[in-house]
């Protein structure tokens, strides 16, 4: 029997929200943000537009007994490898690790006990973007701003010479752990920046735990920046992930994601291609069984001329799990010369999984290129014949056409070896183990890479049409 929608508004009280700003030292600013935060959580629907909310799906949830206050000792790490910034959240609050070569090439990073004591100028800058009364904003992304007890800014100045690594892991080791994080990473002129955003578990856990991220990257011109999201925590997690990106002249901008772990993962992408010749890429796959829930919404919004966009999301959902995936491109009235794509594409292993993929186009402009596909589909049972007159077993035939579905996915992605690094996680999944944090076994990635050169011509508009 499917269980019962929550009762959100027994979850958390008013008294949590103001012991939490006690415990942080919040000032006014912070404090009165909190509250309003708290406030719209209680009346804020999950989805905001009333067209996708029979798509919101958060039955099983209860996070009564989630707290923000939770501490605990810090976490085991691996050794720091080499040239890596490497930022931890956990029990004990947040940590940061900077080599001493990017220190000097003027990088900055501050943690958000730094930014509290920087002062009001600081924590202004910090927390602007959160829009309380906005439309984006919904339930969860609300709770985020109302549980915020962690925080990180990257700053890297334009014309670094060094590219930049950035290691961000958050682990959850407590019992209803509320772990609430806001990013800003700003990557000057000319930078080359690579953030990987990690969220693991050290294990089962008794009760539902949560993880709130807010991240706002803002690239200038001519910088490049690749931003991965790894979401493999044990199944008691409930995520909402909210990002923001300003892609600026002639910059390229890359969300990746790859979530394996967690119960219910909602994600909210929203990416601005404001300045001439910008390149925005979001590409997303899940991996989903028993009962997880995936949640993915897209919006590239063009806004400069000779831009280009393209979002490829990519599920397969095993058992009772569920997806489902939203994208819009959006081409404003001076966006002449943009090329754009979306593609949503899901595969159902199992009669009781479901995905709905929904792609839309709003075209405010002549003089572009725009186009969409979607699917949900059963494996093509022809391809499974051709790998089992191969000798392949029928299960392992199943699981390599999976795999190669997704990999489409980690293929595109301007990270160098992805796929290779990434795909344990996806074994691990597959035979339905846990993904876990332990002293014996870190899952970290290694140090990673950019690759590629800049776009240039090959995908400029009017190449394109020739």
């Amino acid at each position: 029997m499917e269980a019962a929608a929550p009762a959100y508004a027994r979850w958390f009280d008013e008294g949590q929200i103001a012991g939490l700003s006690k415990e942080l030292g919040d000032p006014p600013e912070f404090a009165t943000l909190r509250k309003s935060a708290f406030e719209a959580f209680l009346r804020l629907p999950v989805e905001p537009d009333p067209l996708y909310r029979k798509y919101a799906y958060f039955r099983g949830t209860d996070l009564t007994q989630a707290s923000p206050s939770i501490t605990g000792p810090p976490v085991g790490l691996p050794p720091l490898p080499a040239h890596v910034i490497r930022v931890v959240h956990d029990g004990s609050g947040s940590r940061a690790e900077v080599p001493e070569e990017l220190r000097a090439a003027g990088v900055q990073v501050r943690t958000l006990p730094h930014i509290l004591r920087a002062g009001d100028e600081a924590m202004s800058e910090f927390l602007a973007g959160i829009d309380i009364k906005g439309q984006r904003i919904d339930k969860f992304e609300a709770l985020t701003a109302a549980f915020l007890n962690r925080g990180l800014e990257i700053d890297v100045p334009a014309r670094c010479a060094l590219p930049v690594r950035v290691q961000d892991l958050t682990i959850f080791s407590r019992p209803q752990e509320a772990l609430a994080i806001r990013r800003h990473v700003h990557a000057g002129a000319q930078s080359r920046v690579i953030v990987s955003e990690e969220v693991y578990s050290t294990g089962g856990a008794s009760g539902q735990r949560y993880y709130g991220s807010t991240n706002r990257v803002h690239a200038d011109d001519s910088a490049r920046v690749a931003y991965l999201s790894v979401h493999a925590p044990d199944e008691k997690v409930v995520a909402s992930y909210s990002r923001s990106a300003i892609v600026g002249p002639n910059s390229q901008m890359a969300w990746v994601s790859a979530g394996y772990g967690g119960f219910r993962t909602r994600t909210r992408n929203y990416s601005d291609v404001v300045g001439n010749g910008g390149d925005l890429t979001d590409l997303q796959s899940f991996y989903g069984d028993n009962q997880q829930a995936y949640d993915s919404y897209v919006q590239i919004t063009h806004i400069g001329t000779d831009t280009h966009g393209q979002s490829i999301t990519r599920g397969v959902f095993k058992d009772e799990s569920r997806g489902v995936s939203r994208g819009l491109a959006r081409m404003e009235k001076e966006a002449r010369k943009t090329i754009s794509y979306l593609s949503e594409h899901a595969m159902l292993l199992s009669k009781g999984a479901r995905s709905d993929t929904i792609p839309v186009l709003e075209i405010l402009c002549r003089d572009v290129k725009a186009t969409h596909s979607s699917s949900v589909a059963p494996v093509d049972p022809e391809r499974i014949f051709y790998l089992e007159s191969r000798g392949i077993p029928r299960q392992e035939a199943i699981r390599m056409i999976s795999e190669g579905f997704l990999s489409y996915v980690f293929d595109r992605a301007p990270i160098e070896g992805l796929r290779d690094l990434l795909f344990p996680h996806l074994t691990q999944r597959w035979e339905g183990r846990q993904i876990a944090w332990t002293e014996s076994g870190y899952p970290a990635l290694p140090a990673l890479d950019l690759h590629g050169v800049q776009s240039g011509g090959e995908w400029r508009f009017d190449t394109k049409l020739r």
